[in-house]
């Protein structure tokens, strides 16, 4: 505790004026009783001064008036400090008996004498403190101190260039912070107390983690903080060398850094200079002008904080010296501990013991294989899968057909599983097997009755699906293969080969004759519900198949479908199916509309990346078509070289399948119709969302297309997600040869 002259004694000097030596002296030492105590002090200050000394002044100088005394004490009293308090301490080792420290959290002094904040777990802190607070202020002017601080530090991420999180030199008004947080409130404050003026916290951070939310400046650099994590300056870690060149320093570096961190009360000005040896630079790395004296409270603790994060480091305190008012005293960094090697790994051991524990791995999957290897196997069948058609291969000649189902025979992921190529041993027939997991057996077995119904489809312009195989709760479809992929790949983005129109009017044709088929063709209604042109796929003569028949649905001719779980893709999807759920022949017509564009334009039919008049194909369409501009629409790929008639039908058409009204949009057959020249197109069309009876457009009304009202459907969420599933990998793109992008 710092001793002070009393100040009572220079109120009773002021107000009593003595005129005589000796009453004024005897007066002085009643009133100092504690002068001897002043005289013991001397042998520990020389330059203290007593009121034995005062009162040997020369005659002359007690004959000055005693109001010129009192103003002299006062200055005195002001100005002159004598402590009985050690106003500084240096540490070359911290592990000596009475090292007057205090550690919290994980913080630790090792045998070797260094202290170790924190090690390589994540998320924890850990804080190290001078046990005993100084006397940072002036009890009477409040002006804080002086002070000067050199420590040692070392940072050792747990991986080299990822720092976690980082250390800071601490003057706080406790040494128990176990309030804060760890991560980038390295150990100091915690979320609600960030930026309040009652933290009285100062701090230079050491941090190695960028962290915007307290806007750092990179993730390796010194800043000053003042009651917040929000540095009021910081720069990137750097130091002078002795030509003042400045170089760069990485604090994650592994290697032992010195720094010093001093106050000038005189000047209000914080320094911090860093050096990789024991010299200090000539010239500081931060000059940063502050009254400390707000921040301050009259004693204070001294000391570090270091936490981790998500990556963890280990930070390490080598040595340290501290001194009020003065020059904190040098450090040496050959007498200081040595840092620490990088642990030892039993690498021996470990290689034991995963040598041991393999073996026995082996040893019990081996047992295991020798025992369930028939049972898993065995293709088992059940008495009501012979009803089920078409032909039913086994699970062995698929396997081989696929190379063992090999990631280099995968042509591309589905809706519901893998699809790879193969080729039957037997026949050399190119196929592509689709692998479905199913977990319920019911649902399995309802799956395999449904796929055995569509399995009978025949048709020139449909996938053929020539074959399953069922093996537990595994079910494999086989399909005729598809060299040239799905016509998606040669529409959009940089096909490798440009359609000719007379190549895409064939497929337009292909696809509609075997909607045509499905609608009316076959025993029963088949409603395919996802149509789209990565579902059409080409052969090695381009002629168009439509696959994918994951999502179809049959019903009775002449009956009401059933309401089903509304799917399909997002821009295909009728604008009827969120509020009915009913999947007819007219939603399979809006879809087919939208490949119709899809095929004319070269694009998809909601362009993402587009601007909002050419966001929804069928609405660019139809206002190009309104302002008689209905070629600017056509694939630019093609160059002009297309039958102008026949764009212009298929557009019409395109617009015609996308009404909004179901009962508005032709049939297949009357699609047929059109594209074969049977029927001619009307001139004066209705917009599509007039329903007037009967088919076409009106150039008089303009209202939003049927595409971009589904879209708001499912995009604004008016229908609830559990009713609604939206498949958007499209599947049938994976009979290629090429993964989909």
């Amino acid at each position: 505790m710092i001793c002070r002259i009393n100040v009572t004694l220079l109120v009773w000097l002021y107000f009593y004026n003595f005129s005589l030596k000796h009453q004024t002296a005897l007066f002085i030492k009643k009133q100092l009783s504690y002068n001897k105590f002043l005289k013991s002090s001397v042998a520990f200050n020389p330059n203290l001064i007593t009121y034995d000394k005062i009162l040997k002044l020369d005659l002359k100088m007690l004959q000055i008036p005693l109001e010129m005394v009192s103003l002299c004490l006062l200055l005195l009293c002001l100005f002159i400090s004598p402590s009985m308090q050690l106003d500084g301490f240096i540490y070359t080792r911290f592990n000596e008996p009475n090292n007057n420290m205090t550690l919290s959290g994980v913080a630790e002094i090792s045998q070797n004498g260094f202290i170790q904040l924190t090690n390589e777990t994540s998320r924890l802190m850990g804080h190290a403190f001078y046990s005993s607070p100084f006397q940072f202020k002036n009890s009477i002017t409040g002006t804080a101190f002086s002070f000067s601080t050199c420590f040692a530090l070392s940072i050792v991420p747990e991986y080299p260039k990822l720092g976690g999180h980082g250390l800071a030199f601490t003057i706080s008004q406790s040494n128990d912070l176990s309030t804060a947080l760890p991560s980038q409130y390295l150990g100091l404050l915690n979320a609600t107390d960030v930026g309040n003026f009652s933290n009285h916290i100062f701090a230079v951070e050491f941090d190695t983690v960028q962290d915007f939310e307290f806007g750092d400046i990179n993730d390796n650099h010194v800043g000053i903080n003042l009651n917040s994590l929000r540095s009021n300056m910081s720069v990137a870690a750097a130091y002078f060398d002795d030509d003042l060149v400045k170089q760069d320093l990485n604090l994650k570096c592994g290697k032992v850094i010195l720094a010093w961190v001093e106050y000038d009360s005189v000047k209000n000005l914080v320094k911090i200079t860093l050096s990789r040896s024991s010299l200090k630079p000539k010239l500081p790395l931060i000059s940063y002008h502050i009254d400390l004296s707000p921040f301050l409270k009259e004693n204070m603790y001294v000391g570090f904080s270091a936490s981790t994060g998500l990556l963890a480091s280990s930070h390490y305190i080598f040595g340290w010296s501290f001194k009020l008012n003065g020059e904190a005293k040098f450090l040496d960094l050959d007498s200081l501990p040595l840092l620490p090697g990088p642990k030892k790994k039993h690498t021996g051991l470990i290689l034991a013991i995963s040598i041991i524990a393999v073996i026995f791995a082996l040893i019990s999957i081996l047992a295991a294989i020798y025992l369930i290897k028939k049972f898993k196997n065995a293709d088992v069948i059940e008495p009501w899968e012979l009803e089920v058609g078409p032909h039913r291969y086994s699970y062995q000649e698929l396997k081989q057909a696929t190379r063992g189902f090999k990631d280099s025979e995968l042509l591309g992921f589905g809706g519901f599983g893998k699809v790879y190529k193969g080729v039957l041993q037997n026949s050399k027939m190119e196929i592509a097997v689709k692998r479905i997991s199913h977990e319920s057996k019911q649902g399995l077995r309802e799956f395999v009755s449904e796929i055995s119904s569509i399995g009978r489809l025949r048709h020139r312009n449909l996938v053929q699906l020539v074959g399953w195989c069922r093996r537990r709760g595994d079910l494999l479809l086989v399909y005729d293969f598809m060299p040239n992929g799905s016509l998606d790949n040669f529409l959009f983005d940089k096909p490798k080969i440009v359609l000719s129109w007379e190549q895409r009017f064939k497929i337009i044709k292909g696809v509609a004759s075997g909607l045509l088929y499905l609608h009316e063709g076959y025993e029963q209604v088949v409603v395919h519900r996802d149509v789209k042109a990565s579902n059409v796929l080409l052969d090695g003569e381009l002629n168009a198949k439509l696959g994918d028949f994951g999502l179809a649905r049959l019903y009775e001719h002449g009956s009401n479908p059933c309401t089903t779980r509304v799917v399909g893709t997002l821009g295909y999807l009728a604008p009827e199916l969120p509020r009915t759920g009913r999947a007819t022949e007219k939603s399979d017509v809006f879809a087919f509309g939208a490949l119709l564009l899809e095929v004319v334009c070269g694009r998809r039919p909601i362009e993402s990346k587009a601007g909002p008049e050419e966001l929804v194909l069928v609405d660019m369409v139809w206002n190009k078509m309104r302002e008689e501009k209905t070629l600017d629409v056509i694939d630019k790929r093609l160059k002009g070289e297309f039958n102008e008639r026949e764009v212009v039908m298929v557009l019409k058409l395109g617009l015609m399948c996308s009404n909004n009204e179901a009962l508005a949009r032709p049939s297949m057959r009357q699609v047929m119709s059109y594209l074969e020249g049977e029927i001619e197109m009307p001139d004066a069309p209705m917009a599509p969302g007039v329903y007037n009876g009967g088919f076409g457009f009106d150039e008089n009304e303009l209202h939003s297309l049927a595409s971009s009202r589904g879209h708001t459907y499912l995009a604004n969420g008016d229908v609830d997600g559990t009713f609604v599933s939206i498949s958007t990998v499209p599947m049938s793109c994976l009979f290629t040869e090429e993964v989909p992008r």
